[in-house]
């Protein structure tokens, strides 16, 4: 029966982690992040597949953690899909490492690796598996999206694999 508690604890916490040459942002400004980002690339995931035109919304909720929207048109189904989390800081809150939630008491790692909150962010999971670039318009410069993609592989990330998300019909991004 210990044993099973370890592994729980382990599953319950063990996606709250940095990855290997994943710095959090220091200084991290939380009023400025708020509001909505277009996702521009991705590393794939079930959650998002099939998904174009997605965007993650961020306000703050009433007990001081941040209410996350995340949003996307289905291809296949033809509608909107939309799934509401939470996320809290898990060392200091000027530090850009949060864990967020979905499912009820399981958390994942959210780590901002580099933001200027104007125009872009570049976000990393628990591991090297999980990789968001995001904008805050549904179209981001050229050469911002050439350097954050060189940062991600620097820092051990398939920038090869990424899929660069539909943000309108016309498919550009």
């Amino acid at each position: 029966m210990r044993i099973l508690w370890i592994i729980l604890l382990f599953i319950l916490t063990g996606c709250v982690e940095t990855p290997k040459h994943v710095t959090p942002v220091q200084d991290f400004q939380l009023q400025r992040y708020l509001g909505t980002w277009y996702e521009i690339a991705r590393l794939d995931h079930s959650f998002e597949r099939g998904l174009e035109q997605i965007t993650a919304t961020y306000s703050m909720r009433e007990d001081g953690g941040v209410k996350v929207i995340n949003r996307g048109y289905d291809t296949e189904d033809g509608r909107w899909s939309e799934a509401e989390g939470k996320a809290y800081f898990v060392e200091h809150d000027d530090t850009g490492f949060l864990k967020v939630s979905f499912f009820g008491p399981f958390y994942g790692a959210y780590i901002v690796m580099d933001t200027d909150y104007e125009t872009y962010t570049m976000i990393s999971g628990p591991d090297h598996s999980y990789f968001w670039i995001l904008s805050r318009t549904p179209v981001m410069d050229e050469k911002i999206r050439s350097r954050l993609i060189e940062k991600a592989k620097v820092a051990g990330f398939d920038t090869d694999a990424l899929i660069f998300v539909k943000q309108d019909k016309s498919g550009s991004n």
